[in-house]
């Protein structure tokens, strides 16, 4: 299962999202009435989905709403088809429209076929696929620090506001950094480190012109992105002066 958005596109409360549905599932009653209701590929009452495993309609609707809450399922009110409109609209079930995956470490290769995707659909203006790509890159990254910059309004950036503002972004987006110096911040973690490895220059490009694009969108001052390529961690490096 997959998360069509990414750190570049969306919202990251994804992953602590993504994390508690897989959770939800764990409970072997729930797991075989989401999949019973999935498969069914139609509305499902509370009556249906408990018969189906062989446990009470109330236990059945508490897991039903649990499946709910978490974003798996969505629920609403329908009279049975050819039902006469007689007392409580019945509760009905069907699964939401959502796709989920979690990887530890923080892995992402739908996000970065979607960067790549929209470069080749990019009225290129005698740029190469790869230019176009880094472009949109940097533009993503631009529009993550600008939005963040808009919430907090923190005026001037110092580098070392700078970086730390920089690191909690990168932290939502897989990154993993480190601050390893007061004026230094590693990235330990490359969400596309199976793609990286097939085409390192590709992808080390990409998160490149990502990581400057926030630091432009922070409108930091005294901070740079450098390609410094070390084995088991992103490429990128921030440094502050």
């Amino acid at each position: 299962m997959d998360v069509d958005e990414g750190p570049w596109d969306s919202d990251r409360g994804s992953s602590d999202a993504s994390v508690t549905a897989v959770a939800a599932l764990a409970d072997p009653s729930r797991r075989r009435m989401y999949d019973f209701i999935r498969r069914a590929r139609r509305p499902i009452r509370r009556e249906e989905a408990a018969a189906s495993i062989g446990i009470s309609r109330k236990l059945a609707a508490f897991h039903l709403d649990k499946l709910v809450d978490v974003g798996l399922l969505r629920a609403h009110f329908t009279p049975a088809p050819g039902a006469r409109r007689v007392g409580r609209t019945p509760k009905v079930y069907e699964p939401a429209e959502v796709d989920i995956r979690i990887t530890v470490p923080e892995r992402d290769p739908g996000l970065l076929a979607n960067i790549l995707v929209d470069a080749v659909q990019a009225d290129d203006g005698g740029r190469s696929p790869r230019e176009a790509a880094e472009d949109i890159a940097h533009e993503r990254g631009i529009r993550l620090g600008a939005a963040e910059r808009d919430r907090t309004r923190p005026g001037r950036l110092g580098p070392d506001r700078a970086l730390t503002m920089a690191s909690a972004l990168l932290a939502d987006c897989g990154f993993e950094p480190h601050r390893e110096t007061t004026a230094r911040v590693a990235l330990r973690n490359c969400p596309f480190a199976p793609q990286a490895r097939r085409a390192p220059d590709l992808v080390c490009g990409l998160n490149h012109a990502f990581v400057a694009g926030i630091l432009d969108g922070l409108q930091a001052t005294g901070v740079a992105a450098a390609l410094q390529p070390l084995q088991g961690r992103c490429c990128v490096v921030l440094s502050g002066a």
